[in-house]
């Protein structure tokens, strides 16, 4: 029988390899900036171009490479980092596999200049999907230029399953987040099709987060400290009242390096336990100092996830330096509740000696000196005592004893009473036609047996018709604020809003300015409360960032969607009855009462048949 098994060539397998280590244009992103960072850039610059499907380049004022290592960094297995499979425990770099620029070379195009301090001119090389193009010398400054050109040409079933331009330069934005946020002691610079987004200078840790976030977070923050044997932690952990319903700004470093964590977010969910409202969840940004032979990050191609030697007591370590913070800053409550907490010492008088208290005594005073002198002056002053009480009602018996009442006969004036234009009968009630389950289901009877609605999804679909309707004929109504309403956001999520400006002023919102880091709000759709405005607004940009649909959806469609979630009533909401027919007689005066905008059932009926069975 004929061999059947042979060695792939080297183009295929690379494509192989930028299948698990590029997904989409943010993976090339977070490769490039951390060879940037590991060549020792304290400056370094991003830019893309329609969300990086046409252009990624990387600017960096690193140390550079040689001609020689110009070329073989595009070969598979090809790095600096490593010399023996010991050095994988004792990392301190990003990259160290070798595979991130023979995977990008593999399915795009790419052009890399780079030059040494040591050199007059550099090296110029390009490459199309892995066969090398041209290798020149070029006048370039000291450091190294990767340009990402036409991601995925030559591969167009990856290509199709790329999102909108918005969904991925969310990712683009979201990785360099995680890069920046790492180090604050180099300077980032993101421009995105030919505008500058972010220029984020040198700075401390608390001020890269603010140069992110927005100045409005620089009061959320409360900062975590504490240098243990086997873990250090810095960063600060956002206040309680500014939890947010999505798990954006939520940030774990493990020596630098951005990871996810579940048993490490479990952890801080446990320290703020009791502090949160249901839905919520708190925002931190923590770095982890741990010894490198202790972790292992090469058990994913993304490496955003390790595996700790002893995660159990990281876990323990980690929940109690939290709750130490929020108990020092007193963002937690103490166990004595009745403490005044105007009598705590401040912490600018903590180490500060005390006076102790002197008593003075004037031995010279006498309290009996002035008496006698005291007794003639009492006396002077007296008065003459006043009449005794009975004198003050002297002679009133004999003035107008006509005009004493009489109460032998007391009448009350009673209320007058009309008879009801309808005979009332109290033995018979109106018949309920519908039932509140558990507050959760409305159940109903239909002539074949019974109609049990679930509460949440029916409101949905009701909202959602509704304000797709507003937002198709334009004509939606605006309930006008006494006070206009200010709210804070990050600059992306300001960027977002812009986008959907026009569509939520069809649905009833008014905006008097939409600014960098805030916008003001002068009037909502009619029956959305106020408070809700914040919840909604955060809960349509969690849907734009990860649920926005392809093309042959429109954004009025998502919106519509989104609002309708933040504003459909509760599970466990009490409904009383005029409430539970009218949704009910609203789901059934929909075009598709059935389902709920997100294609889940939203009523079932049982049959008296079904019923007689199961009582057999």
């Amino acid at each position: 029988m004929a061999d059947i098994i042979q060695l792939l060539p080297d183009h295929v397998a690379n494509q192989i390899a930028a299948g698990e280590v590029v997904q989409r244009p943010a993976s090339v992103v977070k490769e490039l900036l951390e060879n940037a960072i590991d060549a020792g850039a304290d400056t370094i610059k991003l830019i893309i171009k329609d969300a990086g499907k046409t252009l990624v380049q990387v600017i960096d004022n690193g140390k550079g490479m040689s001609n020689t290592d110009a070329r073989l960094s595009f070969e598979r297995h090809a790095t600096s980092k490593i010399r023996s499979a010991e050095d994988l425990f004792q990392l301190h770099t990003k990259g160290f596999r070798g595979e991130a620029l023979a995977s990008i070379a593999a399915i795009a195009h790419v052009e890399l200049k780079t030059k040494q301090e040591t050199d007059d001119v550099g090296n110029c090389l390009i490459i199309e999907g892995s066969n090398v193009v041209s290798q020149d010398i070029v006048v370039t400054p000291t450091g190294t230029s990767v340009s990402v050109k036409n991601l995925f040409f030559n591969i167009p079933a990856r290509r199709n399953f790329l999102k909108s331009d918005s969904v991925e330069l969310r990712h683009v934005i979201d990785e360099f987040h995680r890069v920046a946020l790492a180090h604050p002691n180099i300077s980032f610079a993101l421009y995105n099709n030919g505008s500058e987004s972010f220029n984020l200078p040198i700075s401390n840790y608390r001020q890269r987060i603010v140069n992110i976030f927005g100045s409005k977070t620089n009061e959320k923050l409360v900062p975590v400290e504490e240098d243990t044997e086997v873990l250090k932690i810095s960063g600060f952990v956002g206040k309680p009242e500014f939890a947010k319903k999505t798990r954006g700004e939520q940030y774990f470093f493990v020596n630098d390096r951005f990871i996810k964590s579940a048993y490490l977010n479990h952890a801080i969910a446990s320290a703020f336990d009791g502090l949160l409202k249901t839905g919520t969840h708190a925002s931190y940004f923590l770095n982890l100092k741990v010894d490198p032979q202790t972790i292992d990050i090469n058990i994913h191609p993304t490496k955003t996830e390790i595996k700790f030697d002893d995660e159990h007591t990281l876990y323990a370590i980690l929940r109690s330096a939290v709750k130490h913070s929020l108990g020092q800053f007193n963002i937690a409550p103490v166990l004595d509740f009745d403490r005044d907490p105007n009598l705590d010492t401040p912490y600018s008088y903590k180490r500060s000696d005390t006076d102790t208290p002197k008593v003075e005594v004037d031995r010279s005073f006498n309290p009996f000196q002035d008496e006698v002198n005291s007794k003639a002056r009492a006396i002077a002053y007296k008065k003459e005592p006043s009449p005794s009480w009975e004198g003050l009602y002297v002679g009133l018996e004999s003035k107008g004893n006509e005009s004493k009442p009489n109460f032998t006969e007391v009448r009350f004036e009673s209320e007058e009473q009309t008879a009801s234009i309808f005979e009332e009968d109290n033995q018979v009630e109106k018949s309920q036609t519908t039932y509140q389950l558990h507050n959760k289901y409305i159940v109903s009877t239909i002539k074949s047996g019974m109609l049990v609605i679930d509460q949440h999804r029916a409101h949905q679909r009701v909202l959602y018709e509704d304000f797709l309707q507003n937002l198709t004929i334009k004509e939606a109504a605006s309930q006008q604020l006494l006070f206009p309403l200010q709210l804070h956001f990050s600059p992306q999520d300001i960027e977002i809003i812009k986008q959907l400006k026009v569509d939520l002023e069809h649905t009833g919102f008014a905006f008097s300015s939409v600014k960098e880091e805030f916008v003001d709000i002068t009037g909502v759709p009619v029956g959305v409360p106020e408070s809700e405005v914040s919840i909604i607004l955060e809960q349509l940009i969690s849907d734009v960032e990860n649920e926005v649909p392809d093309s042959h959806f429109s954004a009025s469609d998502l919106l519509a969607k989104s609002m309708a979630k933040s504003l459909a009533i509760k599970t466990g909401q009490t409904l009383q009855k005029d409430e539970q027919e009218h949704l009910v007689n609203k789901l059934f005066a929909c075009k598709e009462p059935n389902v709920s905008p997100t294609n889940r059932a939203t009523f079932i009926t049982m049959s008296v048949d079904e019923l007689d069975k199961k009582f057999i």
